[in-house]
């Protein structure tokens, strides 16, 4: 009884758990990201994204600012270091923490308590105090002032600044619809030229069709970086060069064969009664698209829509081969690696914010038309 068709499975206790464990790994990165974006860089530093609700300790850099009095035959420096360091002011202004002072006059600075004044050879000791107050005494006039590391266990904090510098970076909105710009024409117009095809390579005979078919199911192994220059020097010969036709015309290029291979196994499993029923009542192969095939191959669309939006959206490469370098031009992606990225180094804070605002549109429109997306992936595997 257990091989009759319909009949639940004895596993499915282990299919549940398996799925629920692919999940799970799929959301965790999701989860830090999220968590990373609302931290700032010298927490990311230390800690890791499960530890955000934990109290972590940070260490903090100042250099002092004061110029050196010599004072019985010693130089000596003398501050406070809060006063002339904002972050550590704001850090410490309120004494939160157990403080430390670190000197970092050998190459691995040593642990040093605050309040007792340690002697760092060479004629030189340094004081540091718990409420910034320092003093550091040479012997010789020193070349610098020296650098001082506070440690403190600081409370969990959550901040919103990562979004401010995101969001309200120079011409971001414009990188936004420059996004828009190049993803839904990307989008529609293979959607259009494949349906037609697929068309005609499930439900037109004619001559050299299957070299056809087996040529569409070749270039969906051809890598995408092998046309890029080529596709770029014909772009540059018919004069369209680095533009949105340009972009447009290369996304086009690129998503068709899956377009094609995707609405064709689709569409060949349609009922064949209907179409040769239209065919006999005077139907056009241009009516029985339009009016059959078309709203019957609705999942196919969808599913590969989802597919060419999400790719051309999060796309870097092609944008910057077939866009100019202009910041008029500038998609969010390339805009986010430039003058975000490419300014502050590897700022983990501003990364994971700007994964994060750059997926929010394809989030709407995947949530939008995911239940056509199972449909459209199983076409043609079931007659």
């Amino acid at each position: 009884m257990d091989n009759i068709a319909g009949s639940k499975s004895s596993l499915g206790w282990a299919v549940n758990i398996t799925v629920l464990v692919i999940v799970v790994l799929w959301l965790i990165p999701t989860v830090g990201l999220f968590v990373s974006s609302f931290r700032d860089r010298d927490q990311i530093s230390v800690s890791g994204w499960w530890q955000a609700p934990f109290a972590v300790d940070l260490t903090f850099r100042s250099r002092a600012a004061s110029e050196p009095v010599q004072q019985d035959g010693l130089w000596i420096y003398e501050g406070n270091l809060f006063a002339e360091d904002a972050a550590l002011a704001q850090t410490f202004g309120e004494g939160s923490g157990e403080i430390t002072a670190f000197g970092n006059r050998g190459t691995q600075p040593a642990a040093y308590v605050a309040g007792e004044e340690v002697d760092l050879g060479d004629g030189e000791t340094l004081l540091v105090n718990s409420d910034g107050t320092y003093r550091f005494t040479a012997a010789e006039e020193p070349r610098r002032p020296p650098t001082v590391y506070f440690e403190a266990e600081t409370p969990p904090e959550f901040t919103l600044d990562n979004y401010r510098t995101v969001l309200t970076a120079d011409n971001m909105d414009l990188a936004f619809i420059n996004t828009l710009t190049v993803t839904i024409p990307a989008t529609v117009i293979p959607i259009l030229i494949a349906a037609f095809a697929a068309y005609s390579l499930a439900w037109m005979d004619f001559p050299g069709r299957g070299l056809l078919i087996a040529a569409v199911v070749g270039l969906l192994v051809v890598p995408l970086q092998l046309a890029l220059v080529p596709m770029l020097r014909l772009h540059n010969a018919i004069g369209i060069g680095q533009s949105f036709l340009g972009i447009w015309l290369a996304h086009t290029a690129f998503g068709m064969p899956l377009a094609i291979y995707l609405l064709r196994n689709y569409m060949v499993g349609l009922p064949r009664d209907i179409i040769e029923s239209a065919k006999v009542d005077g139907a056009t192969d241009f009516q029985v698209f339009t009016k059959i095939i078309l709203p019957l191959s609705f999942p196919a669309l969808a599913a590969f829509a989802i597919f060419q939006f999400l790719w051309t959206w999060n796309d870097l490469l092609v944008a910057k081969v077939f866009l100019p370098s202009d910041d008029a031009s500038k998609v969010m992606t390339v805009k986010i690696a430039d003058d975000l990225l490419g300014s502050r180094g590897g700022d983990w804070g501003i990364l994971a914010t700007a994964a994060f605002v750059s997926i929010a549109v394809p989030l709407i429109v995947f949530f939008t038309m995911q239940r056509y997306l199972v449909r459209g992936l199983l076409a043609g595997s079931v007659k």
